[in-house]
């Protein structure tokens, strides 16, 4: 390696300095492009730079996962083929004394720097124990375990409930990429080595291996353990994460400041905040710290407040310790805000809502946050008289198991249902919300009070359904309605919901590509 260095340093140094050049040319161009307005004809003709192309960017956490799935499938074939393997050099001492692989593993006195093959010194050896005391052995018990822990404690229960220990035990990577440099060390698969391989070809000299070593016969081979090479896979993206981290660490130290903390039923909590340099689009994301609750433990919670208000905003549901501690903090009298950091705004399927010229909305209890974000942006547009949203139809679903969680957005949706009378769009905005958590009493009451022109729960003109959504129904009308347009269909909820959206979107989009579509999105974090 330092021959090398010293050889060629001046080609690798011009090498590096041109593949720099033309990235940063790639990344100045590719700017231009997507951001001067000069080119923004060019982008609506051509399509280039569309969120409908680079969405695919947003879907990092399924393929995180899907990368997560294939190291654990080759984990388990790399662990059973050495077990195999160990477990046939150890069988070696027990076979017939003239045999090859026994004379092989007999060759050399087993010591530090002796050229052995045999990874087992005797007989005596067990699989256990040179598991545990080898430091390829040992490494690899390590980090298997932590690669164990890291999948099991990334199922959707142990996120949802057990926060903490998914966050604390997914951080075991870093002993994980420590013991995988590591664990090449031990040199347990050995090879010939060059000077040996000089004296002593295989295919000359294996069939006269009780010759080795007399006079005029082939001299006995010498071994070596193979050189560490996980390295070079795991350099790459470990500089990439740092790097990433460092960025992430200096946007996170940047001032937040808590204008307003509004405590909504159900246990939720409004938070609005000010921060220099922030731009957000509509159905964003941000990851919060509280370092007075947690100073490691990050949390994502999308953007409630439109792009076009001074500040923005989250909504935080009570679902676990960090949570009710920061709203403990947050509901406090005589004392000051908690210290918030916030790293982002990061991208979502949400941002291509206005790409499409029908669009469906559907949130289920606190996954209405991001099509909050959505509503106050169609609000503000249309105050601003901005008629130039290509999205002519949206059709808005909130499901609920509690009546209290539909006072959340209530003064927001009383604002649209305004807004659209005032400027002849009523038809623009449909929504429609769900309650499938209630007692008869609850349901007794609004039946009695259903001429009335305002829903008794919500106070809205849209009455208040009880029961699940039959999508069925709501998927055949928009396709009625809409014969000819595209679609798009925009879930934050959970995974069983996805399945039967998307099972809709399927059976109800047109072969006929002239004829109406339906394209199926979800939040992934």
């Amino acid at each position: 390696m330092g021959n090398w260095v010293v050889n060629h340093w001046f080609s690798a140094v011009v090498l590096v300095v041109w593949l720099g050049l033309n990235v940063f040319l790639f990344v100045y161009a590719f700017l231009t492009f997507e951001k001067s307005d000069k080119y923004y004809y060019t982008r609506e003709i051509t399509g280039c730079c569309r969120r409908t192309f680079r969405k695919q960017l947003d879907h990092n956490f399924t393929f995180h996962k899907l990368v997560a799935y294939m190291i654990y499938l080759h984990t388990v074939i790399h662990v059973a083929a050495h077990l195999f393997n160990f477990e046939r050099y150890s069988r070696t001492f027990k076979a017939d004394d003239n045999s090859l692989a026994f004379t092989l593993s007999n060759l050399y006195p087993h010591r530090k720097g002796s050229p052995w093959l045999n990874p087992f010194p005797s007989a005596d050896m067990t699989v256990e124990r040179l598991t545990f005391t080898s430091i390829a052995g040992l490494t690899g018990v390590i980090i298997t375990l932590a690669l164990i822990l890291m999948v099991t404690s990334a199922t959707e229960f142990i996120r949802r409930c057990y926060f903490e220990v998914f966050w604390y035990t997914h951080h075991l990577f870093v002993i994980y990429f420590i013991g995988l440099v590591i664990h090449g060390l031990g040199g347990i698969v050995r090879g010939q080595t060059e000077d040996s391989m000089e004296e002593h070809l295989p295919s000359k000299c294996a069939q006269d291996y009780e010759k080795w070593g007399e006079p005029s016969h082939c001299t006995r081979p010498r071994f070596e353990g193979l050189p560490a090479e996980s390295w070079k896979w795991v350099l790459a993206p470990v500089i990439l994460y740092i790097f990433e981290r460092l960025i992430r660490f200096y946007r996170s130290q940047q001032k937040v400041v808590i204008t307003k903390a509004i405590l909504h039923p159900c246990k939720v909590l409004e938070l609005q905040m000010n921060k220099c340099g922030f731009r957000m689009e509509v159905g964003q994301y941000i990851f919060v710290n509280c370092p007075s609750v947690s100073p490691f433990e990050w949390h994502p919670f999308t953007l409630t407040s439109a792009p076009e208000e001074p500040f923005f905003s989250i909504h935080i549901r009570a679902a676990g310790d960090w949570t009710e501690s920061l709203i403990r903090a947050c509901e406090q009298q005589n004392s000051p805000m908690p210290r918030l950091e916030v790293d982002g705004p990061f991208g979502t399927a949400s941002e291509d809502v206005f790409q499409y010229e029908v669009a469906m909305l559907v949130g289920a209890g606190i996954g209405v946050t991001p099509f909050a974000s959505i509503l106050k942006s169609i609000w503000y547009k249309f105050r601003h008289a901005d008629h130039t949203l290509k999205t002519k139809t949206i059709y808005f679903y909130w499901i609920c198991r509690e009546t209290g969680a539909f006072a959340w957005f209530n003064d927001l949706l009383a604002s649209l249902e305004r807004e659209m009378e005032e400027y002849e769009k009523v038809g623009f905005l449909n929504y429609r919300l769900f309650l499938t958590g209630w007692d008869s009493n609850v349901a007794g009451h609004a039946a009695l009070h259903f001429d009335k022109s305002t829903d008794i729960v919500t106070g809205l003109k849209q009455k208040t359904s009880f029961g699940r959504p039959k999508w069925d129904n709501e998927f055949s009308a928009v396709a009625a309605f809409h014969p000819r347009s595209v679609v798009g269909v925009f879930l934050c909820g959970p995974q069983s919901l996805a399945k039967s959206l998307r099972k809709y979107c399927n059976h109800y989009s047109s072969l006929d590509p002239r004829k109406v579509q339906f394209y199926f999105n979800k939040e992934n974090f």
